[in-house]
């Protein structure tokens, strides 16, 4: 079962040409965020992309914008702070960090879904200075240290 939280969130276009976000299917986690800009990608080359929208997220939740796997598959265009995150104060106009890390230039055309926005709770909790018990099962390992 999906569970809808009553919520809504609340996007104003910057431009005419901006598409709202969507969700291309029930169910899905992520709304499709659109570029309002056309431009070409070179490999290696990072740039922050134009949504042409503003957004009001409710207290409480953090918008994560995140890569659209077809995009990472084929073309090696990604998300480079993936996920980035829109604080709910924010309101500034929406923009999208693409890098392509593929080996063929990458035309990004206006209207073109370039990433997703998933909208999630936050906790905040209290910051507190103290010692850290590492008495637990895995205490310090990381970084591969359960093999592979």
């Amino acid at each position: 079962m999906v569970y809808y939280a009553p919520m809504e969130i609340v996007f104003e276009r910057l431009t005419e040409t901006a598409r709202m976000p969507f969700y291309a299917h029930e169910g899905d986690a992520g709304m499709d965020l659109c570029a309002d800009e056309a431009l070409t990608l070179s490999p290696g080359e990072r740039v922050a992309v134009s949504t042409g929208l503003r957004v009001r997220l409710p207290m409480g939740t953090e918008g994560q914008v995140r890569p659209r796997s077809g995009l990472a598959l084929r073309h090696g265009v990604t998300v480079a702070n993936a996920p980035g995150t829109i604080d709910a104060g924010y309101r500034g106009e929406l923009k999208v960090i693409l890098v392509n890390l593929g080996r063929e230039p990458f035309a990004v055309e206006r209207g073109m879904r370039i990433a997703q926005l998933v909208v999630a709770p936050i906790l905040r909790p209290a910051i507190a200075e103290g010692a850290v018990d590492d008495a637990t099962a895995r205490g310090a390992g990381g970084f591969g240290s359960t093999g592979l």
